[in-house]
């Protein structure tokens, strides 16, 4: 019965030998795929940021806001960007909490860096998330030369969203759009056309480089931006459909002297429910960024 003990203990031994060995390859591994994943994020962002030039920087005054309608300028005027520089970049880092599916109950909590461009509009946006101890979310959203693109990679190995495509450009298009009230200055861009609704409403319509997508912004009394609501593809196959995507403002806070929305929610309205996806908070902030921190 000892013998059988110790054969049976030898080979307990060599299964966690050979366990171990594969928990180890296989982070390894991984840890070289990431590494290559944040390198192409590093060279990507790089090259958005390259096309920047920050000289003779143009600092917004009361006369550039007039042909905007009155919600927006008085949303322009609450943020605090009259008398201050245009915004030609930013660095934005965030703390968020995710579903990646409509009926799912758990928050994943993930953390997201974000750069953006908008003389030549563009974004890089990098999250990491952990949904378990094994199984770890890399994905990147970028929206460059109008083009806009989704990777989203397990474990540095297994691409779970690898999307480009038309439908895609014009959702990554409305989602810069809603996302200018980080850099008010880019209300003024050449390529954005607004349109009054009523006293605490307006229309933006953005078209650049083929695409066009629009969406709503709304205003509370005070000025503060609250609500942004676009008809957007919900996800990018040939039979996608548009549905409303809101995002909405739950706090406030100042970065570099200017009044931003600081915690939001998006959530699609589905025809089966609401599914709010994301809620997000920004915990740092930067304008005019020459160099990735």
């Amino acid at each position: 019965m000892q013998v059988n003990f110790l054969k049976h203990n030898n080979a307990m031994r060599k299964s966690m030998f050979f366990l171990f060995i594969i928990l180890l390859l296989f982070s390894i591994t991984t840890s070289i795929i990431s590494c290559r994943m944040n390198k192409m994020i590093v060279t990507e962002t790089d090259a958005i940021l390259s096309k920047t030039q920050y000289t003779n920087l143009k600092v917004i005054t009361d006369e550039d806001i007039q042909q905007l309608p009155s919600p927006v300028r008085k949303w322009l005027k609450t943020t605090g960007i009259i008398g201050n520089p245009e915004i030609k970049s930013v660095y934005v880092k965030q703390q968020a909490q995710m579903k990646m599916k409509p009926n799912q109950k758990k928050w994943h909590k993930a953390e997201a860096i974000q750069y953006v461009t908008t003389e030549n509009p563009a974004f890089i946006w990098s999250v990491k998330m952990n949904m378990s101890p094994l199984i770890r979310i890399k994905g990147r959203d970028k929206y460059v030369d109008g083009k806009g693109e989704m990777l989203i990679k397990m474990n540095g190995l297994i691409n779970v969203v690898n999307e480009k495509g038309e439908k895609l450009d014009e959702g990554t298009l409305q989602r810069y759009l809603g996302e200018l009230v980080w850099y008010p200055s880019a209300a003024l861009s050449p390529y954005i056309r607004w349109e009054a609704i009523d006293e605490s409403s307006a229309k933006a319509t953005m078209s650049y480089k083929g695409t066009t997508g629009s969406g709503v912004f709304f205003f509370n009394e005070q000025g503060d931006f609250v609500k942004f609501s676009a008809m957007r593809f919900q996800g990018n196959e040939p039979d996608a459909k548009r549905y409303e995507w809101i995002v909405s403002v739950n706090d406030y806070a100042i970065f570099d002297k200017i009044k931003v929305p600081a915690q939001m929610e998006a959530t699609w309205k589905l025809k089966e429910g609401d599914w709010t996806w994301l809620k997000l908070n920004i915990t740092e902030l930067k304008y005019n960024v020459t160099r990735q921190k």
